[in-house]
């Protein structure tokens, strides 16, 4: 668990799941699943016994805006307060809203689960799914969550667009600390080289990631068009390479640099 924010005063850290966002749950469930994960993970904690709803009263003296109030607050996919992007969804606020319990509702009732309609329904479903455990002790109710959440995949019948949606969400947030660790190398130490003859073991130990992480990191290049793998004079699968036999990695830099201003110039308008 990690700490993401603290309340003001001698109360509790609030605390974040790792495996929240990598899970791709937050593409799946209502807004509430965001606070309510990091609600349980608050609760696990060592030092609380109690309710979800004695926690919100520790914490928020019983009002938690980001959940809607308290526990029985109801369930929506937009945040009633944002400004409403039409060119995104043009159909507008309430079409949206309702597409989306559409589908939600659709999921679950092919799985056989109840559609929840206020957060303290959803925090069963976390225990009917296994994203968390509720147990009686004789100091009180003890909260805890799985090292690993179980994928959405795992437990309800997903369309393919949204598969493809949390598969790519998933492979990105796996691949991008390698590809940052392996461009540190290439420009911190060697200085953006137009080409690097190389190998998967010599990245390896000037990196100190595995050699499988960085080929993942150089295939991740390749895939995005920033790099190319060459042997000799023709073109090398990256995916392919044997760990000790060396390669030509030839970089892409303008490629590579106007490809990450854009991401970071669409970080910067969320």
């Amino acid at each position: 668990m990690t700490d993401s924010s603290t309340v003001p005063g001698p109360r509790r850290d609030l605390a974040m799941h790792n495996d929240w966002f990598v899970s791709g749950w937050d593409h799946v469930l209502p807004r509430q699943g965001f606070p309510l994960t990091m609600l349980i993970g608050t609760a696990c904690q060592p030092g609380f016994t109690g309710s979800l709803d004695d926690l919100v009263q520790e914490l928020f003296d019983g009002h938690w805006d980001m959940i809607g109030g308290d526990l029985d607050g109801a369930l929506t996919f937009s945040w009633p307060d944002e400004e409403w992007d039409y060119e995104e969804a043009p159909e507008g606020r309430e079409a949206c809203e309702a597409a989306r319990w559409e589908e939600f509702g659709t999921m679950l009732s092919a799985a056989g689960h109840p559609v929840p309609t206020t957060v303290r329904d959803l925090s069963e479903l976390y225990l009917t799914w296994g994203m968390a455990r509720r147990e009686e002790t004789p100091d009180g109710t003890r909260w805890s969550m799985p090292a690993a959440l179980p994928l959405p995949g795992d437990l309800l019948p997903l369309d393919a667009e949204l598969t493809q949606r949390l598969y790519k969400i998933r492979w990105t947030l796996r691949t991008g600390p390698l590809v940052n660790t392996l461009i540190n190398h290439l420009v911190d130490d060697l200085g953006e080289p137009q080409e690097l003859l190389t190998s998967l073991d010599r990245l390896a130990a000037a990196t100190g990631l595995p050699a499988e992480d960085v080929r993942i990191a150089v295939a991740e290049l390749v895939e995005d068009g920033d790099a190319r793998v060459q042997r000799g004079q023709e073109p090398a699968d990256a995916e392919r390479l044997e760990a000790h036999r060396r390669f030509r990695l030839v970089m892409d830099w303008e490629h590579f640099n106007e490809n990450r201003m854009e991401l970071s110039f669409a970080g910067d308008d969320t």
